[in-house]
């Protein structure tokens, strides 16, 4: 196993699909031993969920949210298996599941019983609504949070229907959020379980947009790429038909765009109110001014300027991109590219060892001899 800064750290992962699992993965890709626990009748349905590798056909999202994890099946109806993953709790410091409030009770697994048994166990427990409240018992998918935390409502053209993001962002952010109380839990070096869900975790995000309605009665507006108080900011079309991102979001920085645009001096302009106030205006400056340049053209313009812009890439840009290749976002597990450490660690960095592995594949290893597999 690694050597990274988390590898006296044992983990029981009884989650399926991305919230939970991503938890793990985390811990795991700075040197925690992570045992995944599947269905040896289903397996983990990530397993087989949208794209697949056409080298080996397994699935792409299984490769990268289970790597560095060695796997078992065990049916925990079964009292034989049940008992085995008792065991391998009773010596663990964490445990992550993602069933539904009383799941994990009814399967035998009481966090009162486990927290007895092993007093260090720190429960991470992620649902779609936490484990109280009206919402607790409805099933938890991030899209529903996103619709129920407010982002749909601020996402999307001011003529347009409410937007979803095109990406699990829920789910990436709640499994970057329990990681995060997860290690504050065992910093706290106290046995307890932590609630962490898909609706906080991503009205925690919003920014004071609740404050501001709680306070002023205001609702924050669709505005396609816009934000109400930052102005420009948004996507913007080049001559060559490419596009690009422009933020203004700092006194200094709309200045330097201004100057740009060549209306640095214009009192409409010169503040955050007054940008506001003529929003319609300075889009449609923006937007000309981007449309008679090539995207090069833009970028290093205001780049030069030290405003706030970049081009807009896809995955194509991304894959033959320098800073990309330079940082190492994109190493090889495995035979398989995929986005690297979340963070860079000087002293104790974290380790890619494998790519999700095979359905039971340390199963045999796990039962014989426990931890030690």
């Amino acid at each position: 196993m690694s050597s990274g800064p988390l590898a006296n750290l044992k983990v029981v992962d009884l989650s399926t699909v991305l919230a939970g699992p991503n938890c793990a993965r985390y811990l795991a890709d700075f040197g925690a031993h992570v045992i995944k626990v599947e269905n040896p009748h289903t397996g983990d349905s990530l397993r087989s969920m949208a794209w697949k590798d056409p080298r080996d056909g397994k699935g792409l999202w299984w490769k990268l949210v289970n790597r560095n994890k060695q796997t078992i099946a065990a049916d925990l109806k079964n009292q034989d298996d049940l008992q085995l993953i008792k065991n391998l709790i009773d010596e663990a410091d964490v445990l992550v599941e993602n069933f539904r409030p009383g799941v994990l009770e009814r399967l035998g697994l009481h966090p009162d019983e486990l927290l007895a048994r092993n007093k260090k166990l720190v429960i991470v427990r992620v649902t779609g609504f936490g484990q109280t409240g009206p919402y607790a018992q409805r099933p938890g998918f991030a899209s529903i949070a996103e619709s129920m935390a407010g982002l749909a409502a601020v996402s999307g053209d001011p003529d347009g229907p409410p937007m979803l993001p095109a990406i699990a962002l829920t789910d990436e952010v709640t499994g970057i959020t329990a990681a995060f109380a997860t290690m504050v839990a065992l910093h706290s070096g106290v046995g307890q379980v932590v609630d962490v869900n898909l609706l906080q975790t991503v009205f925690q995000i919003m920014g004071p947009v609740i404050s501001l309605y709680k306070v002023a009665g205001e609702l924050q507006p669709r505005l396609g790429s816009g934000l109400p108080y930052t102005v420009p900011r948004g996507v913007y079309q080049c001559s060559d038909g490419k596009w690009v991102g422009v933020s203004a979001s700092s006194d200094t920085v709309a200045g330097r765009v201004m100057a740009v645009l060549g209306v640095g001096e214009d009192e409409r302009f010169t503040t955050f109110t007054g940008r506001m106030e003529n929003r319609r205006e300075l889009e449609e400056l923006m937007s000309t001014w981007c449309s008679t340049r090539t995207r090069d053209e833009v970028v290093k313009i205001l780049a030069d300027a030290e405003a706030a812009v970049g081009p807009v890439f896809d995955m194509a840009d991304i894959a033959d991109d320098e800073h990309y290749a330079a940082r190492g976002m994109i190493p090889l597990v495995g035979d398989t590219p995929m986005q690297g450490l979340i963070a860079s660690l000087s002293a104790t960095p974290g380790v890619l060892r494998w790519e999700g592995r095979d359905l039971d594949a340390d199963g045999d290893d796990i039962r014989a001899r426990g931890w030690d597999a």
